[in-house]
């Protein structure tokens, strides 16, 4: 850069530029330290960034999930599936959410999306698994005393988000 253009108010080429804080990664190295609020703020910045990354909406609804705020998680698992139908990842989580809330009906729709959505994978056999035992068990007319909501307390956690690139 030349003199005159570092006079009137330009900058050297050498000066350092600002660079953008990654919030996801940031995100994802607080939510494994356990620090989910703090976790939550950097995911909400990525969102802020970034609105329609699936990726940042459904990590969110699993720390949302994590921290008992079911309402948010189930506001970030739909906006992931507004903007891609077929996650399956979001599909599990929110089918045991409203499992959970006694919406067998929603639970039932978005099983069905999960294993309609996933790959028989080695790494998806214990969700899958979890996920066809349940529909089979929505699927039986249950007793109105049989309650599969208490069953879904030790659910596998939702599958990790598969990045798109």
């Amino acid at each position: 850069m030349s003199w005159w253009s570092r006079l009137i108010g330009g900058r050297s080429d050498s000066e350092l530029k600002p660079q953008r804080l990654d919030y996801l990664k940031e995100a994802l190295v607080l939510e494994r330290q356990g620090d989910l609020d703090a976790a939550l703020t950097s995911y909400r910045l990525a969102h802020r960034d970034k609105p329609t990354d699936v990726q940042v909406l459904e990590n969110m609804a699993i720390v949302c999930s994590r921290m008992g705020r079911t309402e948010e998680a189930v506001r970030w698992y739909r906006r992931a599936l507004d903007i891609k139908p077929r996650l399956p990842a979001a599909h599990y989580g929110l089918a045991y959410i409203l499992l959970r809330r006694g919406d067998r009906e929603g639970a039932r729709t978005h099983l069905e999306g999960f294993l309609s959505t996933t790959t028989d994978s080695p790494h998806m056999t214990a969700w899958i698994e979890h996920a066809r035992t349940t529909l089979a068990e929505l699927n039986d007319s249950c007793p109105a005393g049989d309650d599969l909501e208490t069953a879904s307390a030790s659910d596998p956690a939702p599958p990790p988000p598969v990045a798109e690139g």
